[in-house]
């Protein structure tokens, strides 16, 4: 079984058009009809993104944590407790491709790394766009971790420890853990995803807050650079 986890704090605006994706993704053809569980992991919501799930048909789990290290970690203990053998991450404000799943595992590593698109900059000024454009690096062979496209197998996650109670970072944590443990990562392109660059970001240092804080012409390391 393939787990797929979806951390949620008050996200109705763009709920819906995650889980949309996420539901063809884990349809592709690609997997073989392998089983594939879609968990929403739902952090202090107040607001519809419950609803949305259920209207779905797809399992929530709820804490009030307001942390996304937590609520990551919730959700990829229990894929694991159902059997997962593989655990698949991304965000609710994400699409994924509808082959985006099958990527990850045609990679043939203990975690897959992937990138981000944005095709909608409103409310920025049109200079970031470029820049992001300039210095992103979206290409096999990058070196940017995002939770909105993360991968990893069920006993290189066990290995790593799991993702710690951070409430940004988690990400990047988790990969320094793979990466020093010998894990194999492939830094990869293949698993496409768009994500927004909205201003009311729900992490402080995740990719949101560093668009808006602006980011290393050389390029970002990562998301969660902001709060290191």
């Amino acid at each position: 079984m393939l787990g797929i986890v979806i951390p949620v704090h008050n996200e109705e605006a763009w709920l819906t058009s995650c889980l949309q994706a996420v539901i063809q993704a884990a349809a592709s053809p690609k997997l073989h009809r392998e089983i594939v569980h879609t968990l929403v992991v739902l952090d202090s919501c107040t607001d519809g993104s419950a609803c949305i799930a259920a209207s779905f048909g797809i399992q929530t789990l709820q804490v009030q944590a307001r942390n996304v290290g937590i609520a990551r970690a919730t959700g990829a203990q229990h894929c694991l407790d159902m059997g997962a053998r593989w655990l698949a991450f991304t965000d609710a404000d994400t699409r994924v491709s509808p082959d985006w799943l099958a990527e990850q595992l045609d990679q043939d590593s203990d975690a897959v790394c992937g990138t981000v698109t944005v095709n909608d900059w409103s409310g920025h000024a049109p200079q970031l766009a470029l820049r992001f454009k300039a210095s992103y690096n979206d290409a096999h062979g990058h070196r940017h971790v995002h939770g909105a496209n993360l991968g990893v197998s069920a006993q290189a996650y066990r290995d790593a420890g799991g993702f710690p109670p951070l409430a940004c970072s988690e990400d990047v944590a988790l990969v320094q853990a793979l990466q020093a443990r010998g894990a194999s990562i492939a830094w990869s392109a293949a698993p496409r995803v768009v994500t927004s660059a909205r201003k009311n970001f729900r992490a402080a240092g995740g990719f949101g807050a560093t668009l808006l804080h602006g980011f290393p012409e050389a390029g970002l390391a990562n998301e969660g650079a902001a709060c290191a």
